[in-house]
């Protein structure tokens, strides 16, 4: 069997091994795979693996050898799913891998816009610090988590994981989700409707899915409900939150700063005006990307193409 990997740089830039896969085939791996190239490049193949590279109907198409698609991450919009299956093809995702690893960075992000740690870390390297007259000083204002409100909009296995590390931190937390499940075990929790939500929180994270429910659900109307005070942290999809919207309302200080991994091009135009945004933090979508997650991701994607071989697949999108 062959086994292609259209895009593997950025799961296995070096540090991780390919090996558990060629136990079950030739295996040819790709660093990058433009979308016009992905059916040349997996020509032949039994099985494929992609993580950005687009699978689209008329790639699908041209590759009727093709039986099995195993998504290298939790979203799988870049697969036609229904062209998949008119030609009985399995397509598996991976939902769980990254959830630590992103809840983990939603503080990251978060905390360096309550204490911007790198600012005053760089003042203390340039001299201020030793020049002041103060035995302390601040360059921006402080800002204490405890006692203020973390409201989450999407609340799966990632959001329901920032939940609880808000509420360790002192925080209240109220969450959003069209499937609202059991109630998590910390005090004071509540379910809340969006617009609630927006209005009462003190820093929304978001982490909803991309669906077109969701698209753009983050835009001038829904801003303007949050608090002047507030942050926006967005580690889900870029494209839930309107780029031009959310840079404007920083900009005219209607929103006191954000923190956002994804944007909704990727790379971005150097023309997005969240780069130059007021108090806004733009990392390159690296919430997921700690070698821990991305060995469990590998782990994951070998256990989804075992269980496909031996007739009991795992991870099916339905």
């Amino acid at each position: 069997m062959k086994i292609v990997v259209l895009d593997g740089y950025c799961l296995n830039p070096g540090d991780l091994s390919w090996d558990a896969l060629r136990e079950f085939g030739e295996v040819e791996v790709f660093d990058r795979t433009p979308a016009a190239e992905a059916a040349a490049h997996a020509h032949g193949a039994a099985a494929v693996l992609t993580n950005k590279t687009p699978l689209t109907a008329d790639t699908l198409a041209r590759l009727p050898e093709l039986k099995y698609i195993g998504v290298l991450a939790t979203g799988y919009n870049v697969v036609d799913v229904e062209a998949a299956r008119r030609q009985l093809i399995t397509v598996t995702n991976i939902p769980t891998y990254g959830t630590a690893s992103v809840a983990q960075f939603v503080f990251a992000l978060l905390l360096e816009l309550c204490h911007n740690v790198k600012l005053h870390s760089d003042a203390v390297r340039a001299g201020e610090w030793s020049r002041n007259a103060d035995w302390s000083f601040w360059k921006s204002p402080l800002v204490e988590l405890a006692g203020k409100t973390m409201g989450v909009v999407g609340f799966g296995r990632i959001g329901r994981s920032v939940g609880r590390i808000a509420d360790a931190m002192g925080m209240r937390v109220i969450a959003n989700d069209t499937y609202q499940g059991d109630l998590p075990a910390y005090e004071g929790f509540r379910w809340a409707p969006l617009d609630q939500l927006l209005r009462e929180s003190d820093v929304v994270s978001l982490h909803s899915p991309l669906f077109p429910e969701t698209q753009g659900m983050i835009h001038a109307g829904t801003l303007a409900l949050m608090k002047p005070s507030a942050f926006l942290i967005n580690t889900s999809r870029g494209p839930l939150v309107v780029d031009r919207d959310l840079a404007d309302a920083l900009n005219a200080g209607r929103l006191a700063g954000a923190g956002v991994d994804v944007l909704s091009m990727e790379p971005p135009a150097e023309t997005n005006p969240l780069l130059a945004a007021r108090n806004c933090l733009v990392t390159p979508h690296i919430a997921w990307a700690t070698r821990e997650a991305r060995s469990r991701l590998m782990d994951l994607a070998v256990g989804n193409i075992s269980g496909w071989l031996g007739g009991n697949p795992r991870n099916v999108i339905k």
